[in-house]
């Protein structure tokens, strides 16, 4: 795949079509901007501010965009948070709305029919090929992500970390912990 992707913008360069610079810019953007980085920042604050995470669970749009977090599917946010006894999952069961502000570029899977059908037949099994599993008695929440709201889960904050900065935080939340097909890396 990477060699075809280099073909084509080969390709695409010599013929003028595409400007290297511009590559570079989006790539850029993707990479310190853009991406499940900003996502794991909005959850470390929220696991060390509690001011900041009720402004979340009240309009998560807004407290996002405080950090600088806005544009390209971020416009319309809830966040779910974890408890000890409910499980949050998101999925765009039509199509493949992702919150791109705080979670960048969405992966393959979450685009994929399988992922987007099983994960409202049968959420269980999918946490579980993700190496996911729960106590029987916690609920799994499947929330349905679309074009006017799309979802951030705030995965459980990891025992141990009392005292750890937001950055040190931060460096425990996965992007799959924000999409709830995974949890929070553990405290080392």
């Amino acid at each position: 795949m990477a060699a075809r992707v280099r073909a084509l913008e080969t390709i695409l360069t010599q013929k003028g079509l595409l400007d290297p610079a511009a590559i570079d810019v989006i790539v850029e953007t993707y990479e310190t901007r853009v991406g499940p980085r900003n996502g794991a920042r909005v959850v470390a604050k929220a696991w060390s501010e509690p001011e900041f995470a009720d402004w979340l669970k009240r309009d998560a749009t807004a407290a996002i965009a405080s950090l600088g977090y806005t544009g390209r599917q971020g416009e319309h946010m809830q966040a779910v948070f974890n408890m000890q006894d409910q499980h949050n999952m998101v999925v765009c069961t039509l199509c493949s709305c992702y919150p791109w502000s705080v979670l960048g570029l969405p992966p393959v899977w979450y685009k994929s029919p399988p992922y987007r059908s099983r994960a409202v037949i049968d959420p269980r099994g999918v946490l579980a090929e993700f190496g996911v599993t729960l106590p029987v008695e916690t609920k799994i929440r499947v929330w349905d992500s679309t074009a006017e709201l799309r979802y951030l889960v705030v995965p459980l904050r990891p025992a141990g970390t009392e005292g750890w900065s937001q950055e040190k935080l931060a460096d425990l939340v996965t992007r799959d912990s924000m999409i709830g097909t995974g949890l929070a890396k553990e405290a080392a």
